[in-house]
């Protein structure tokens, strides 16, 4: 029986099929949806769409004049979307809890915009933040908290803003930013830069921290620092060399940093660097030997930034009144750069000594053999067993067998081998080998009693006298090399 269906039944049935229902799988005006991105890039909006479907999983409001972000932008949670593009909007209002229903976020774009602060705890609800880009912004101030809880952010771009400091030591502790491997803080307002945190960043990260086109205030140590890096090929040094400048005091015009050098009035020499291995429990003793006389000051800093003046922590590290640091106890953190910074009556000076403490304790003089002299006494064990394989195996020959009893004649030779390797006759002359004289009947092979022997056959004329039949013991396999056939 056929039931008409009219049209707002089948509207209704398209609904009920949909994998998403109507409501979730609807585009907002002005948005180009295709699959699961969703694009409102250059639509003249001043607020973000609603409703956004739940399965948008890359949002682009990008170029429009969305210029507030409230927290309630996204009512429902989005636990798809993980890229969300929002430079070139004017924004001047971020909310702490703009974030809160977009957990699963790993990009984050808000380029571009008028953001003048980062306020705290602004991006800890985006625990999988991976690339924060807030560059071209009007950024004066950065707070402490601001990157709370993003462990997993690897790049960060803050270049062309308007900071004057940034908390280096968020990153030194490791503990706020562990997998930061990219920092954009070029073009900004910075002055001075730490040369002692610098130091203490992670060597993946001082390869990608980018400080060109700020004001630099000239300085030894961070002249030492940079030519350093550029000896090692970093590439935030090397890439942009040209752009990192400094300013000297009185000056009109900024200089390259890396040609400080013998400039006056600093005179900066180029660091000079060390390397030194030491095993745990150890106590060394790194120098810090300047060619200048008359040092006016002296201090080493540690890997963790800190400056050693005397005695510090516990005990473990001293500052002798040579210069020298003294170091006792070596534990695995104890590794890393230290460097010793010198200011000359003429130049000021900075020694790098890079300890490197291996994970294990040095052995006794009664302990296991070292690994050189083992693998030497390895390597003459070898050689030996190599000669006594070549020269002191005993003779297989046919020929040199004058002790050994020849095996018991038998009429049949099918467990002969044909594939036997010893030859039949001597190889010397070409004479067959000498006959050996039968045993007799009642004993076999090693002198074992043969009730049933089979008694030699008599000899016989001609080219085959010298033929012998088989024992019947004497089974062998066919790659043997004990001669059957003799």
């Amino acid at each position: 029986m056929h039931v008409p269906m009219g049209p707002l039944a089948v509207l209704l049935a398209l609904a009920l099929l949909s994998p998403r229902g109507s409501a979730a799988g609807t585009c907002p005006q002005r948005c180009v949806c295709a699959s699961n991105l969703l694009s409102c890039s250059q639509a003249n909006l001043s607020a973000v769409p609603a409703p956004l479907p739940r399965f948008t999983a890359v949002l682009d409001l990008s170029h429009n004049n969305v210029t507030r972000l409230r927290a309630d932008w996204a009512p429902a949670r989005l636990p798809h979307l993980h890229a969300l593009l929002l430079s070139h909007n004017g924004l001047a209002f971020v909310s702490t809890e703009a974030f809160v229903h977009v957990p699963r976020l790993r990009h984050l774009d808000l380029s571009s915009n008028r953001l003048r602060t980062l306020d705290e705890n602004l991006f800890s609800d985006l625990g999988e933040l991976e690339v924060l880009l807030l560059y071209n912004n009007e950024i004066t101030t950065v707070d402490r908290t601001a990157f709370e809880n993003l462990g997993r952010l690897r790049k960060l771009y803050l270049g062309q803003n308007r900071i004057a400091r940034f908390p280096l030591e968020l990153l030194r502790e490791g503990t706020r930013l562990p997998q930061l491997a990219l920092l954009d803080l070029s073009a900004n307002r910075l002055r001075a830069v730490p040369a002692g945190e610098l130091q203490a960043l992670p060597a993946w990260l001082r390869d990608r921290l980018y400080l060109h086109n700020n004001p630099l205030a000239c300085d030894c140590l961070l002249f030492q620092l940079l030519d350093r890096g550029h000896r090692r090929h970093l590439s935030a040094v090397v890439d942009f060399q040209d752009e990192l400048r400094c300013v000297l005091p009185g000056a009109p015009a900024s200089i390259k940093i890396l040609a400080l050098a013998g400039q006056q009035p600093l005179n900066c020499s180029k660091a000079q660097e060390a390397v030194l291995e030491a095993h745990l429990g150890d106590n060394v003793m790194l120098g810090c030997d300047s060619r200048w006389q008359g040092v006016r000051s002296r201090h080493w800093v540690t890997p963790g930034g800190e400056r050693v003046l005397g005695e510090g922590g516990n005990g473990s590290v001293v500052l002798l009144a040579n210069g020298s640091l003294q170091l006792r106890s070596l534990r695995p953190e104890d590794g890393g750069t230290y460097a010793c910074w010198v200011a000359g009556p003429l130049l000021n000076e900075t020694l790098y000594v890079e300890l490197l403490v291996h994970n294990f304790t040095l052995h006794g003089p009664h302990d296991t053999l070292n690994t050189a002299y083992t693998t030497l006494v390895g390597c003459i064990l070898s050689v030996v067993l190599v000669l006594i394989y070549l020269y002191l195996t005993p003779c297989r020959c046919c020929c040199c067998r004058g002790t050994e009893k020849p095996p018991a004649p038998r009429d049949d030779s099918i467990n002969s081998s044909v594939l036997s390797t010893t030859p039949n006759h001597a190889g010397g002359t070409g004479e067959p080998c000498a006959s050996h004289i039968a045993p007799s009947a009642g004993t076999g092979q090693n002198g074992r009693f043969k009730g049933g022997g089979t008694p030699p056959l008599p000899a016989r004329q001609g080219p085959k006298a010298q033929r012998k039949v088989s024992d019947p013991d004497s089974v062998s396999s066919v790659f043997s090399d004990t001669p059957i056939v003799v």
